[in-house]
């Protein structure tokens, strides 16, 4: 990848974690009526962007054209259980955070793991990294949020 699409992918990378910011921030400060929107709004942008890691693997599989098939297999079994964790974490909201939490880690180490053996280049894994240390942090004030502060049923 040339530098301009390096700086391109980073840039795309930290845009994306905008809205993880924002509806944490919005957390703690929106009137306790519109709380119960902002935690949904946070778990639901956790379901999308959890899925899409999962296909990360299945485009990168794909494009690599399976050299290894045992490689391959992992990678598109692999990449269908991010997005098994998102539907789980629909279950309960509040419940649904720990679970993104724990889905969005796991993510991460068998990412780092997998992407190693596709070739990928090493400023990505860093981003990667970096990128869910926001995500993970975010998910988890965002549920302590939910539990410090007081809305009413939805």
């Amino acid at each position: 990848m040339n530098n301009l699409n390096q700086k391109l992918a980073i840039r795309i990378g930290f845009a994306g974690l905008a809205p993880f910011v924002f509806l944490t921030l919005a957390c703690w400060i929106v009137h306790p009526d519109w709380l119960g929107s902002v935690i949904r709004a946070q778990l639901y942008y956790g379901i999308v962007i959890l899925s899409f890691l999962g296909g990360v693997h299945w485009g990168v599989t794909i494009m690599a054209g399976g050299a290894d098939q045992e490689e391959t297999k992992k990678a598109l079994i692999w990449g269908v259980v991010p997005i098994l964790i998102a539907w789980l974490s629909m279950s309960h909201m509040l419940l649904g955070f720990v679970v993104q939490v724990a889905g969005f880690i796991a993510a991460y180490k068998i990412d780092k793991r997998l992407y190693q053996s596709y070739g990928v280049s090493e400023w990505f894994i860093n981003l990667r990294l970096q990128l869910t240390r926001v995500v993970v942090g975010a998910q988890i004030f965002t549920f302590i949020a939910a539990n410090v502060r007081t809305y009413p049923a939805a």
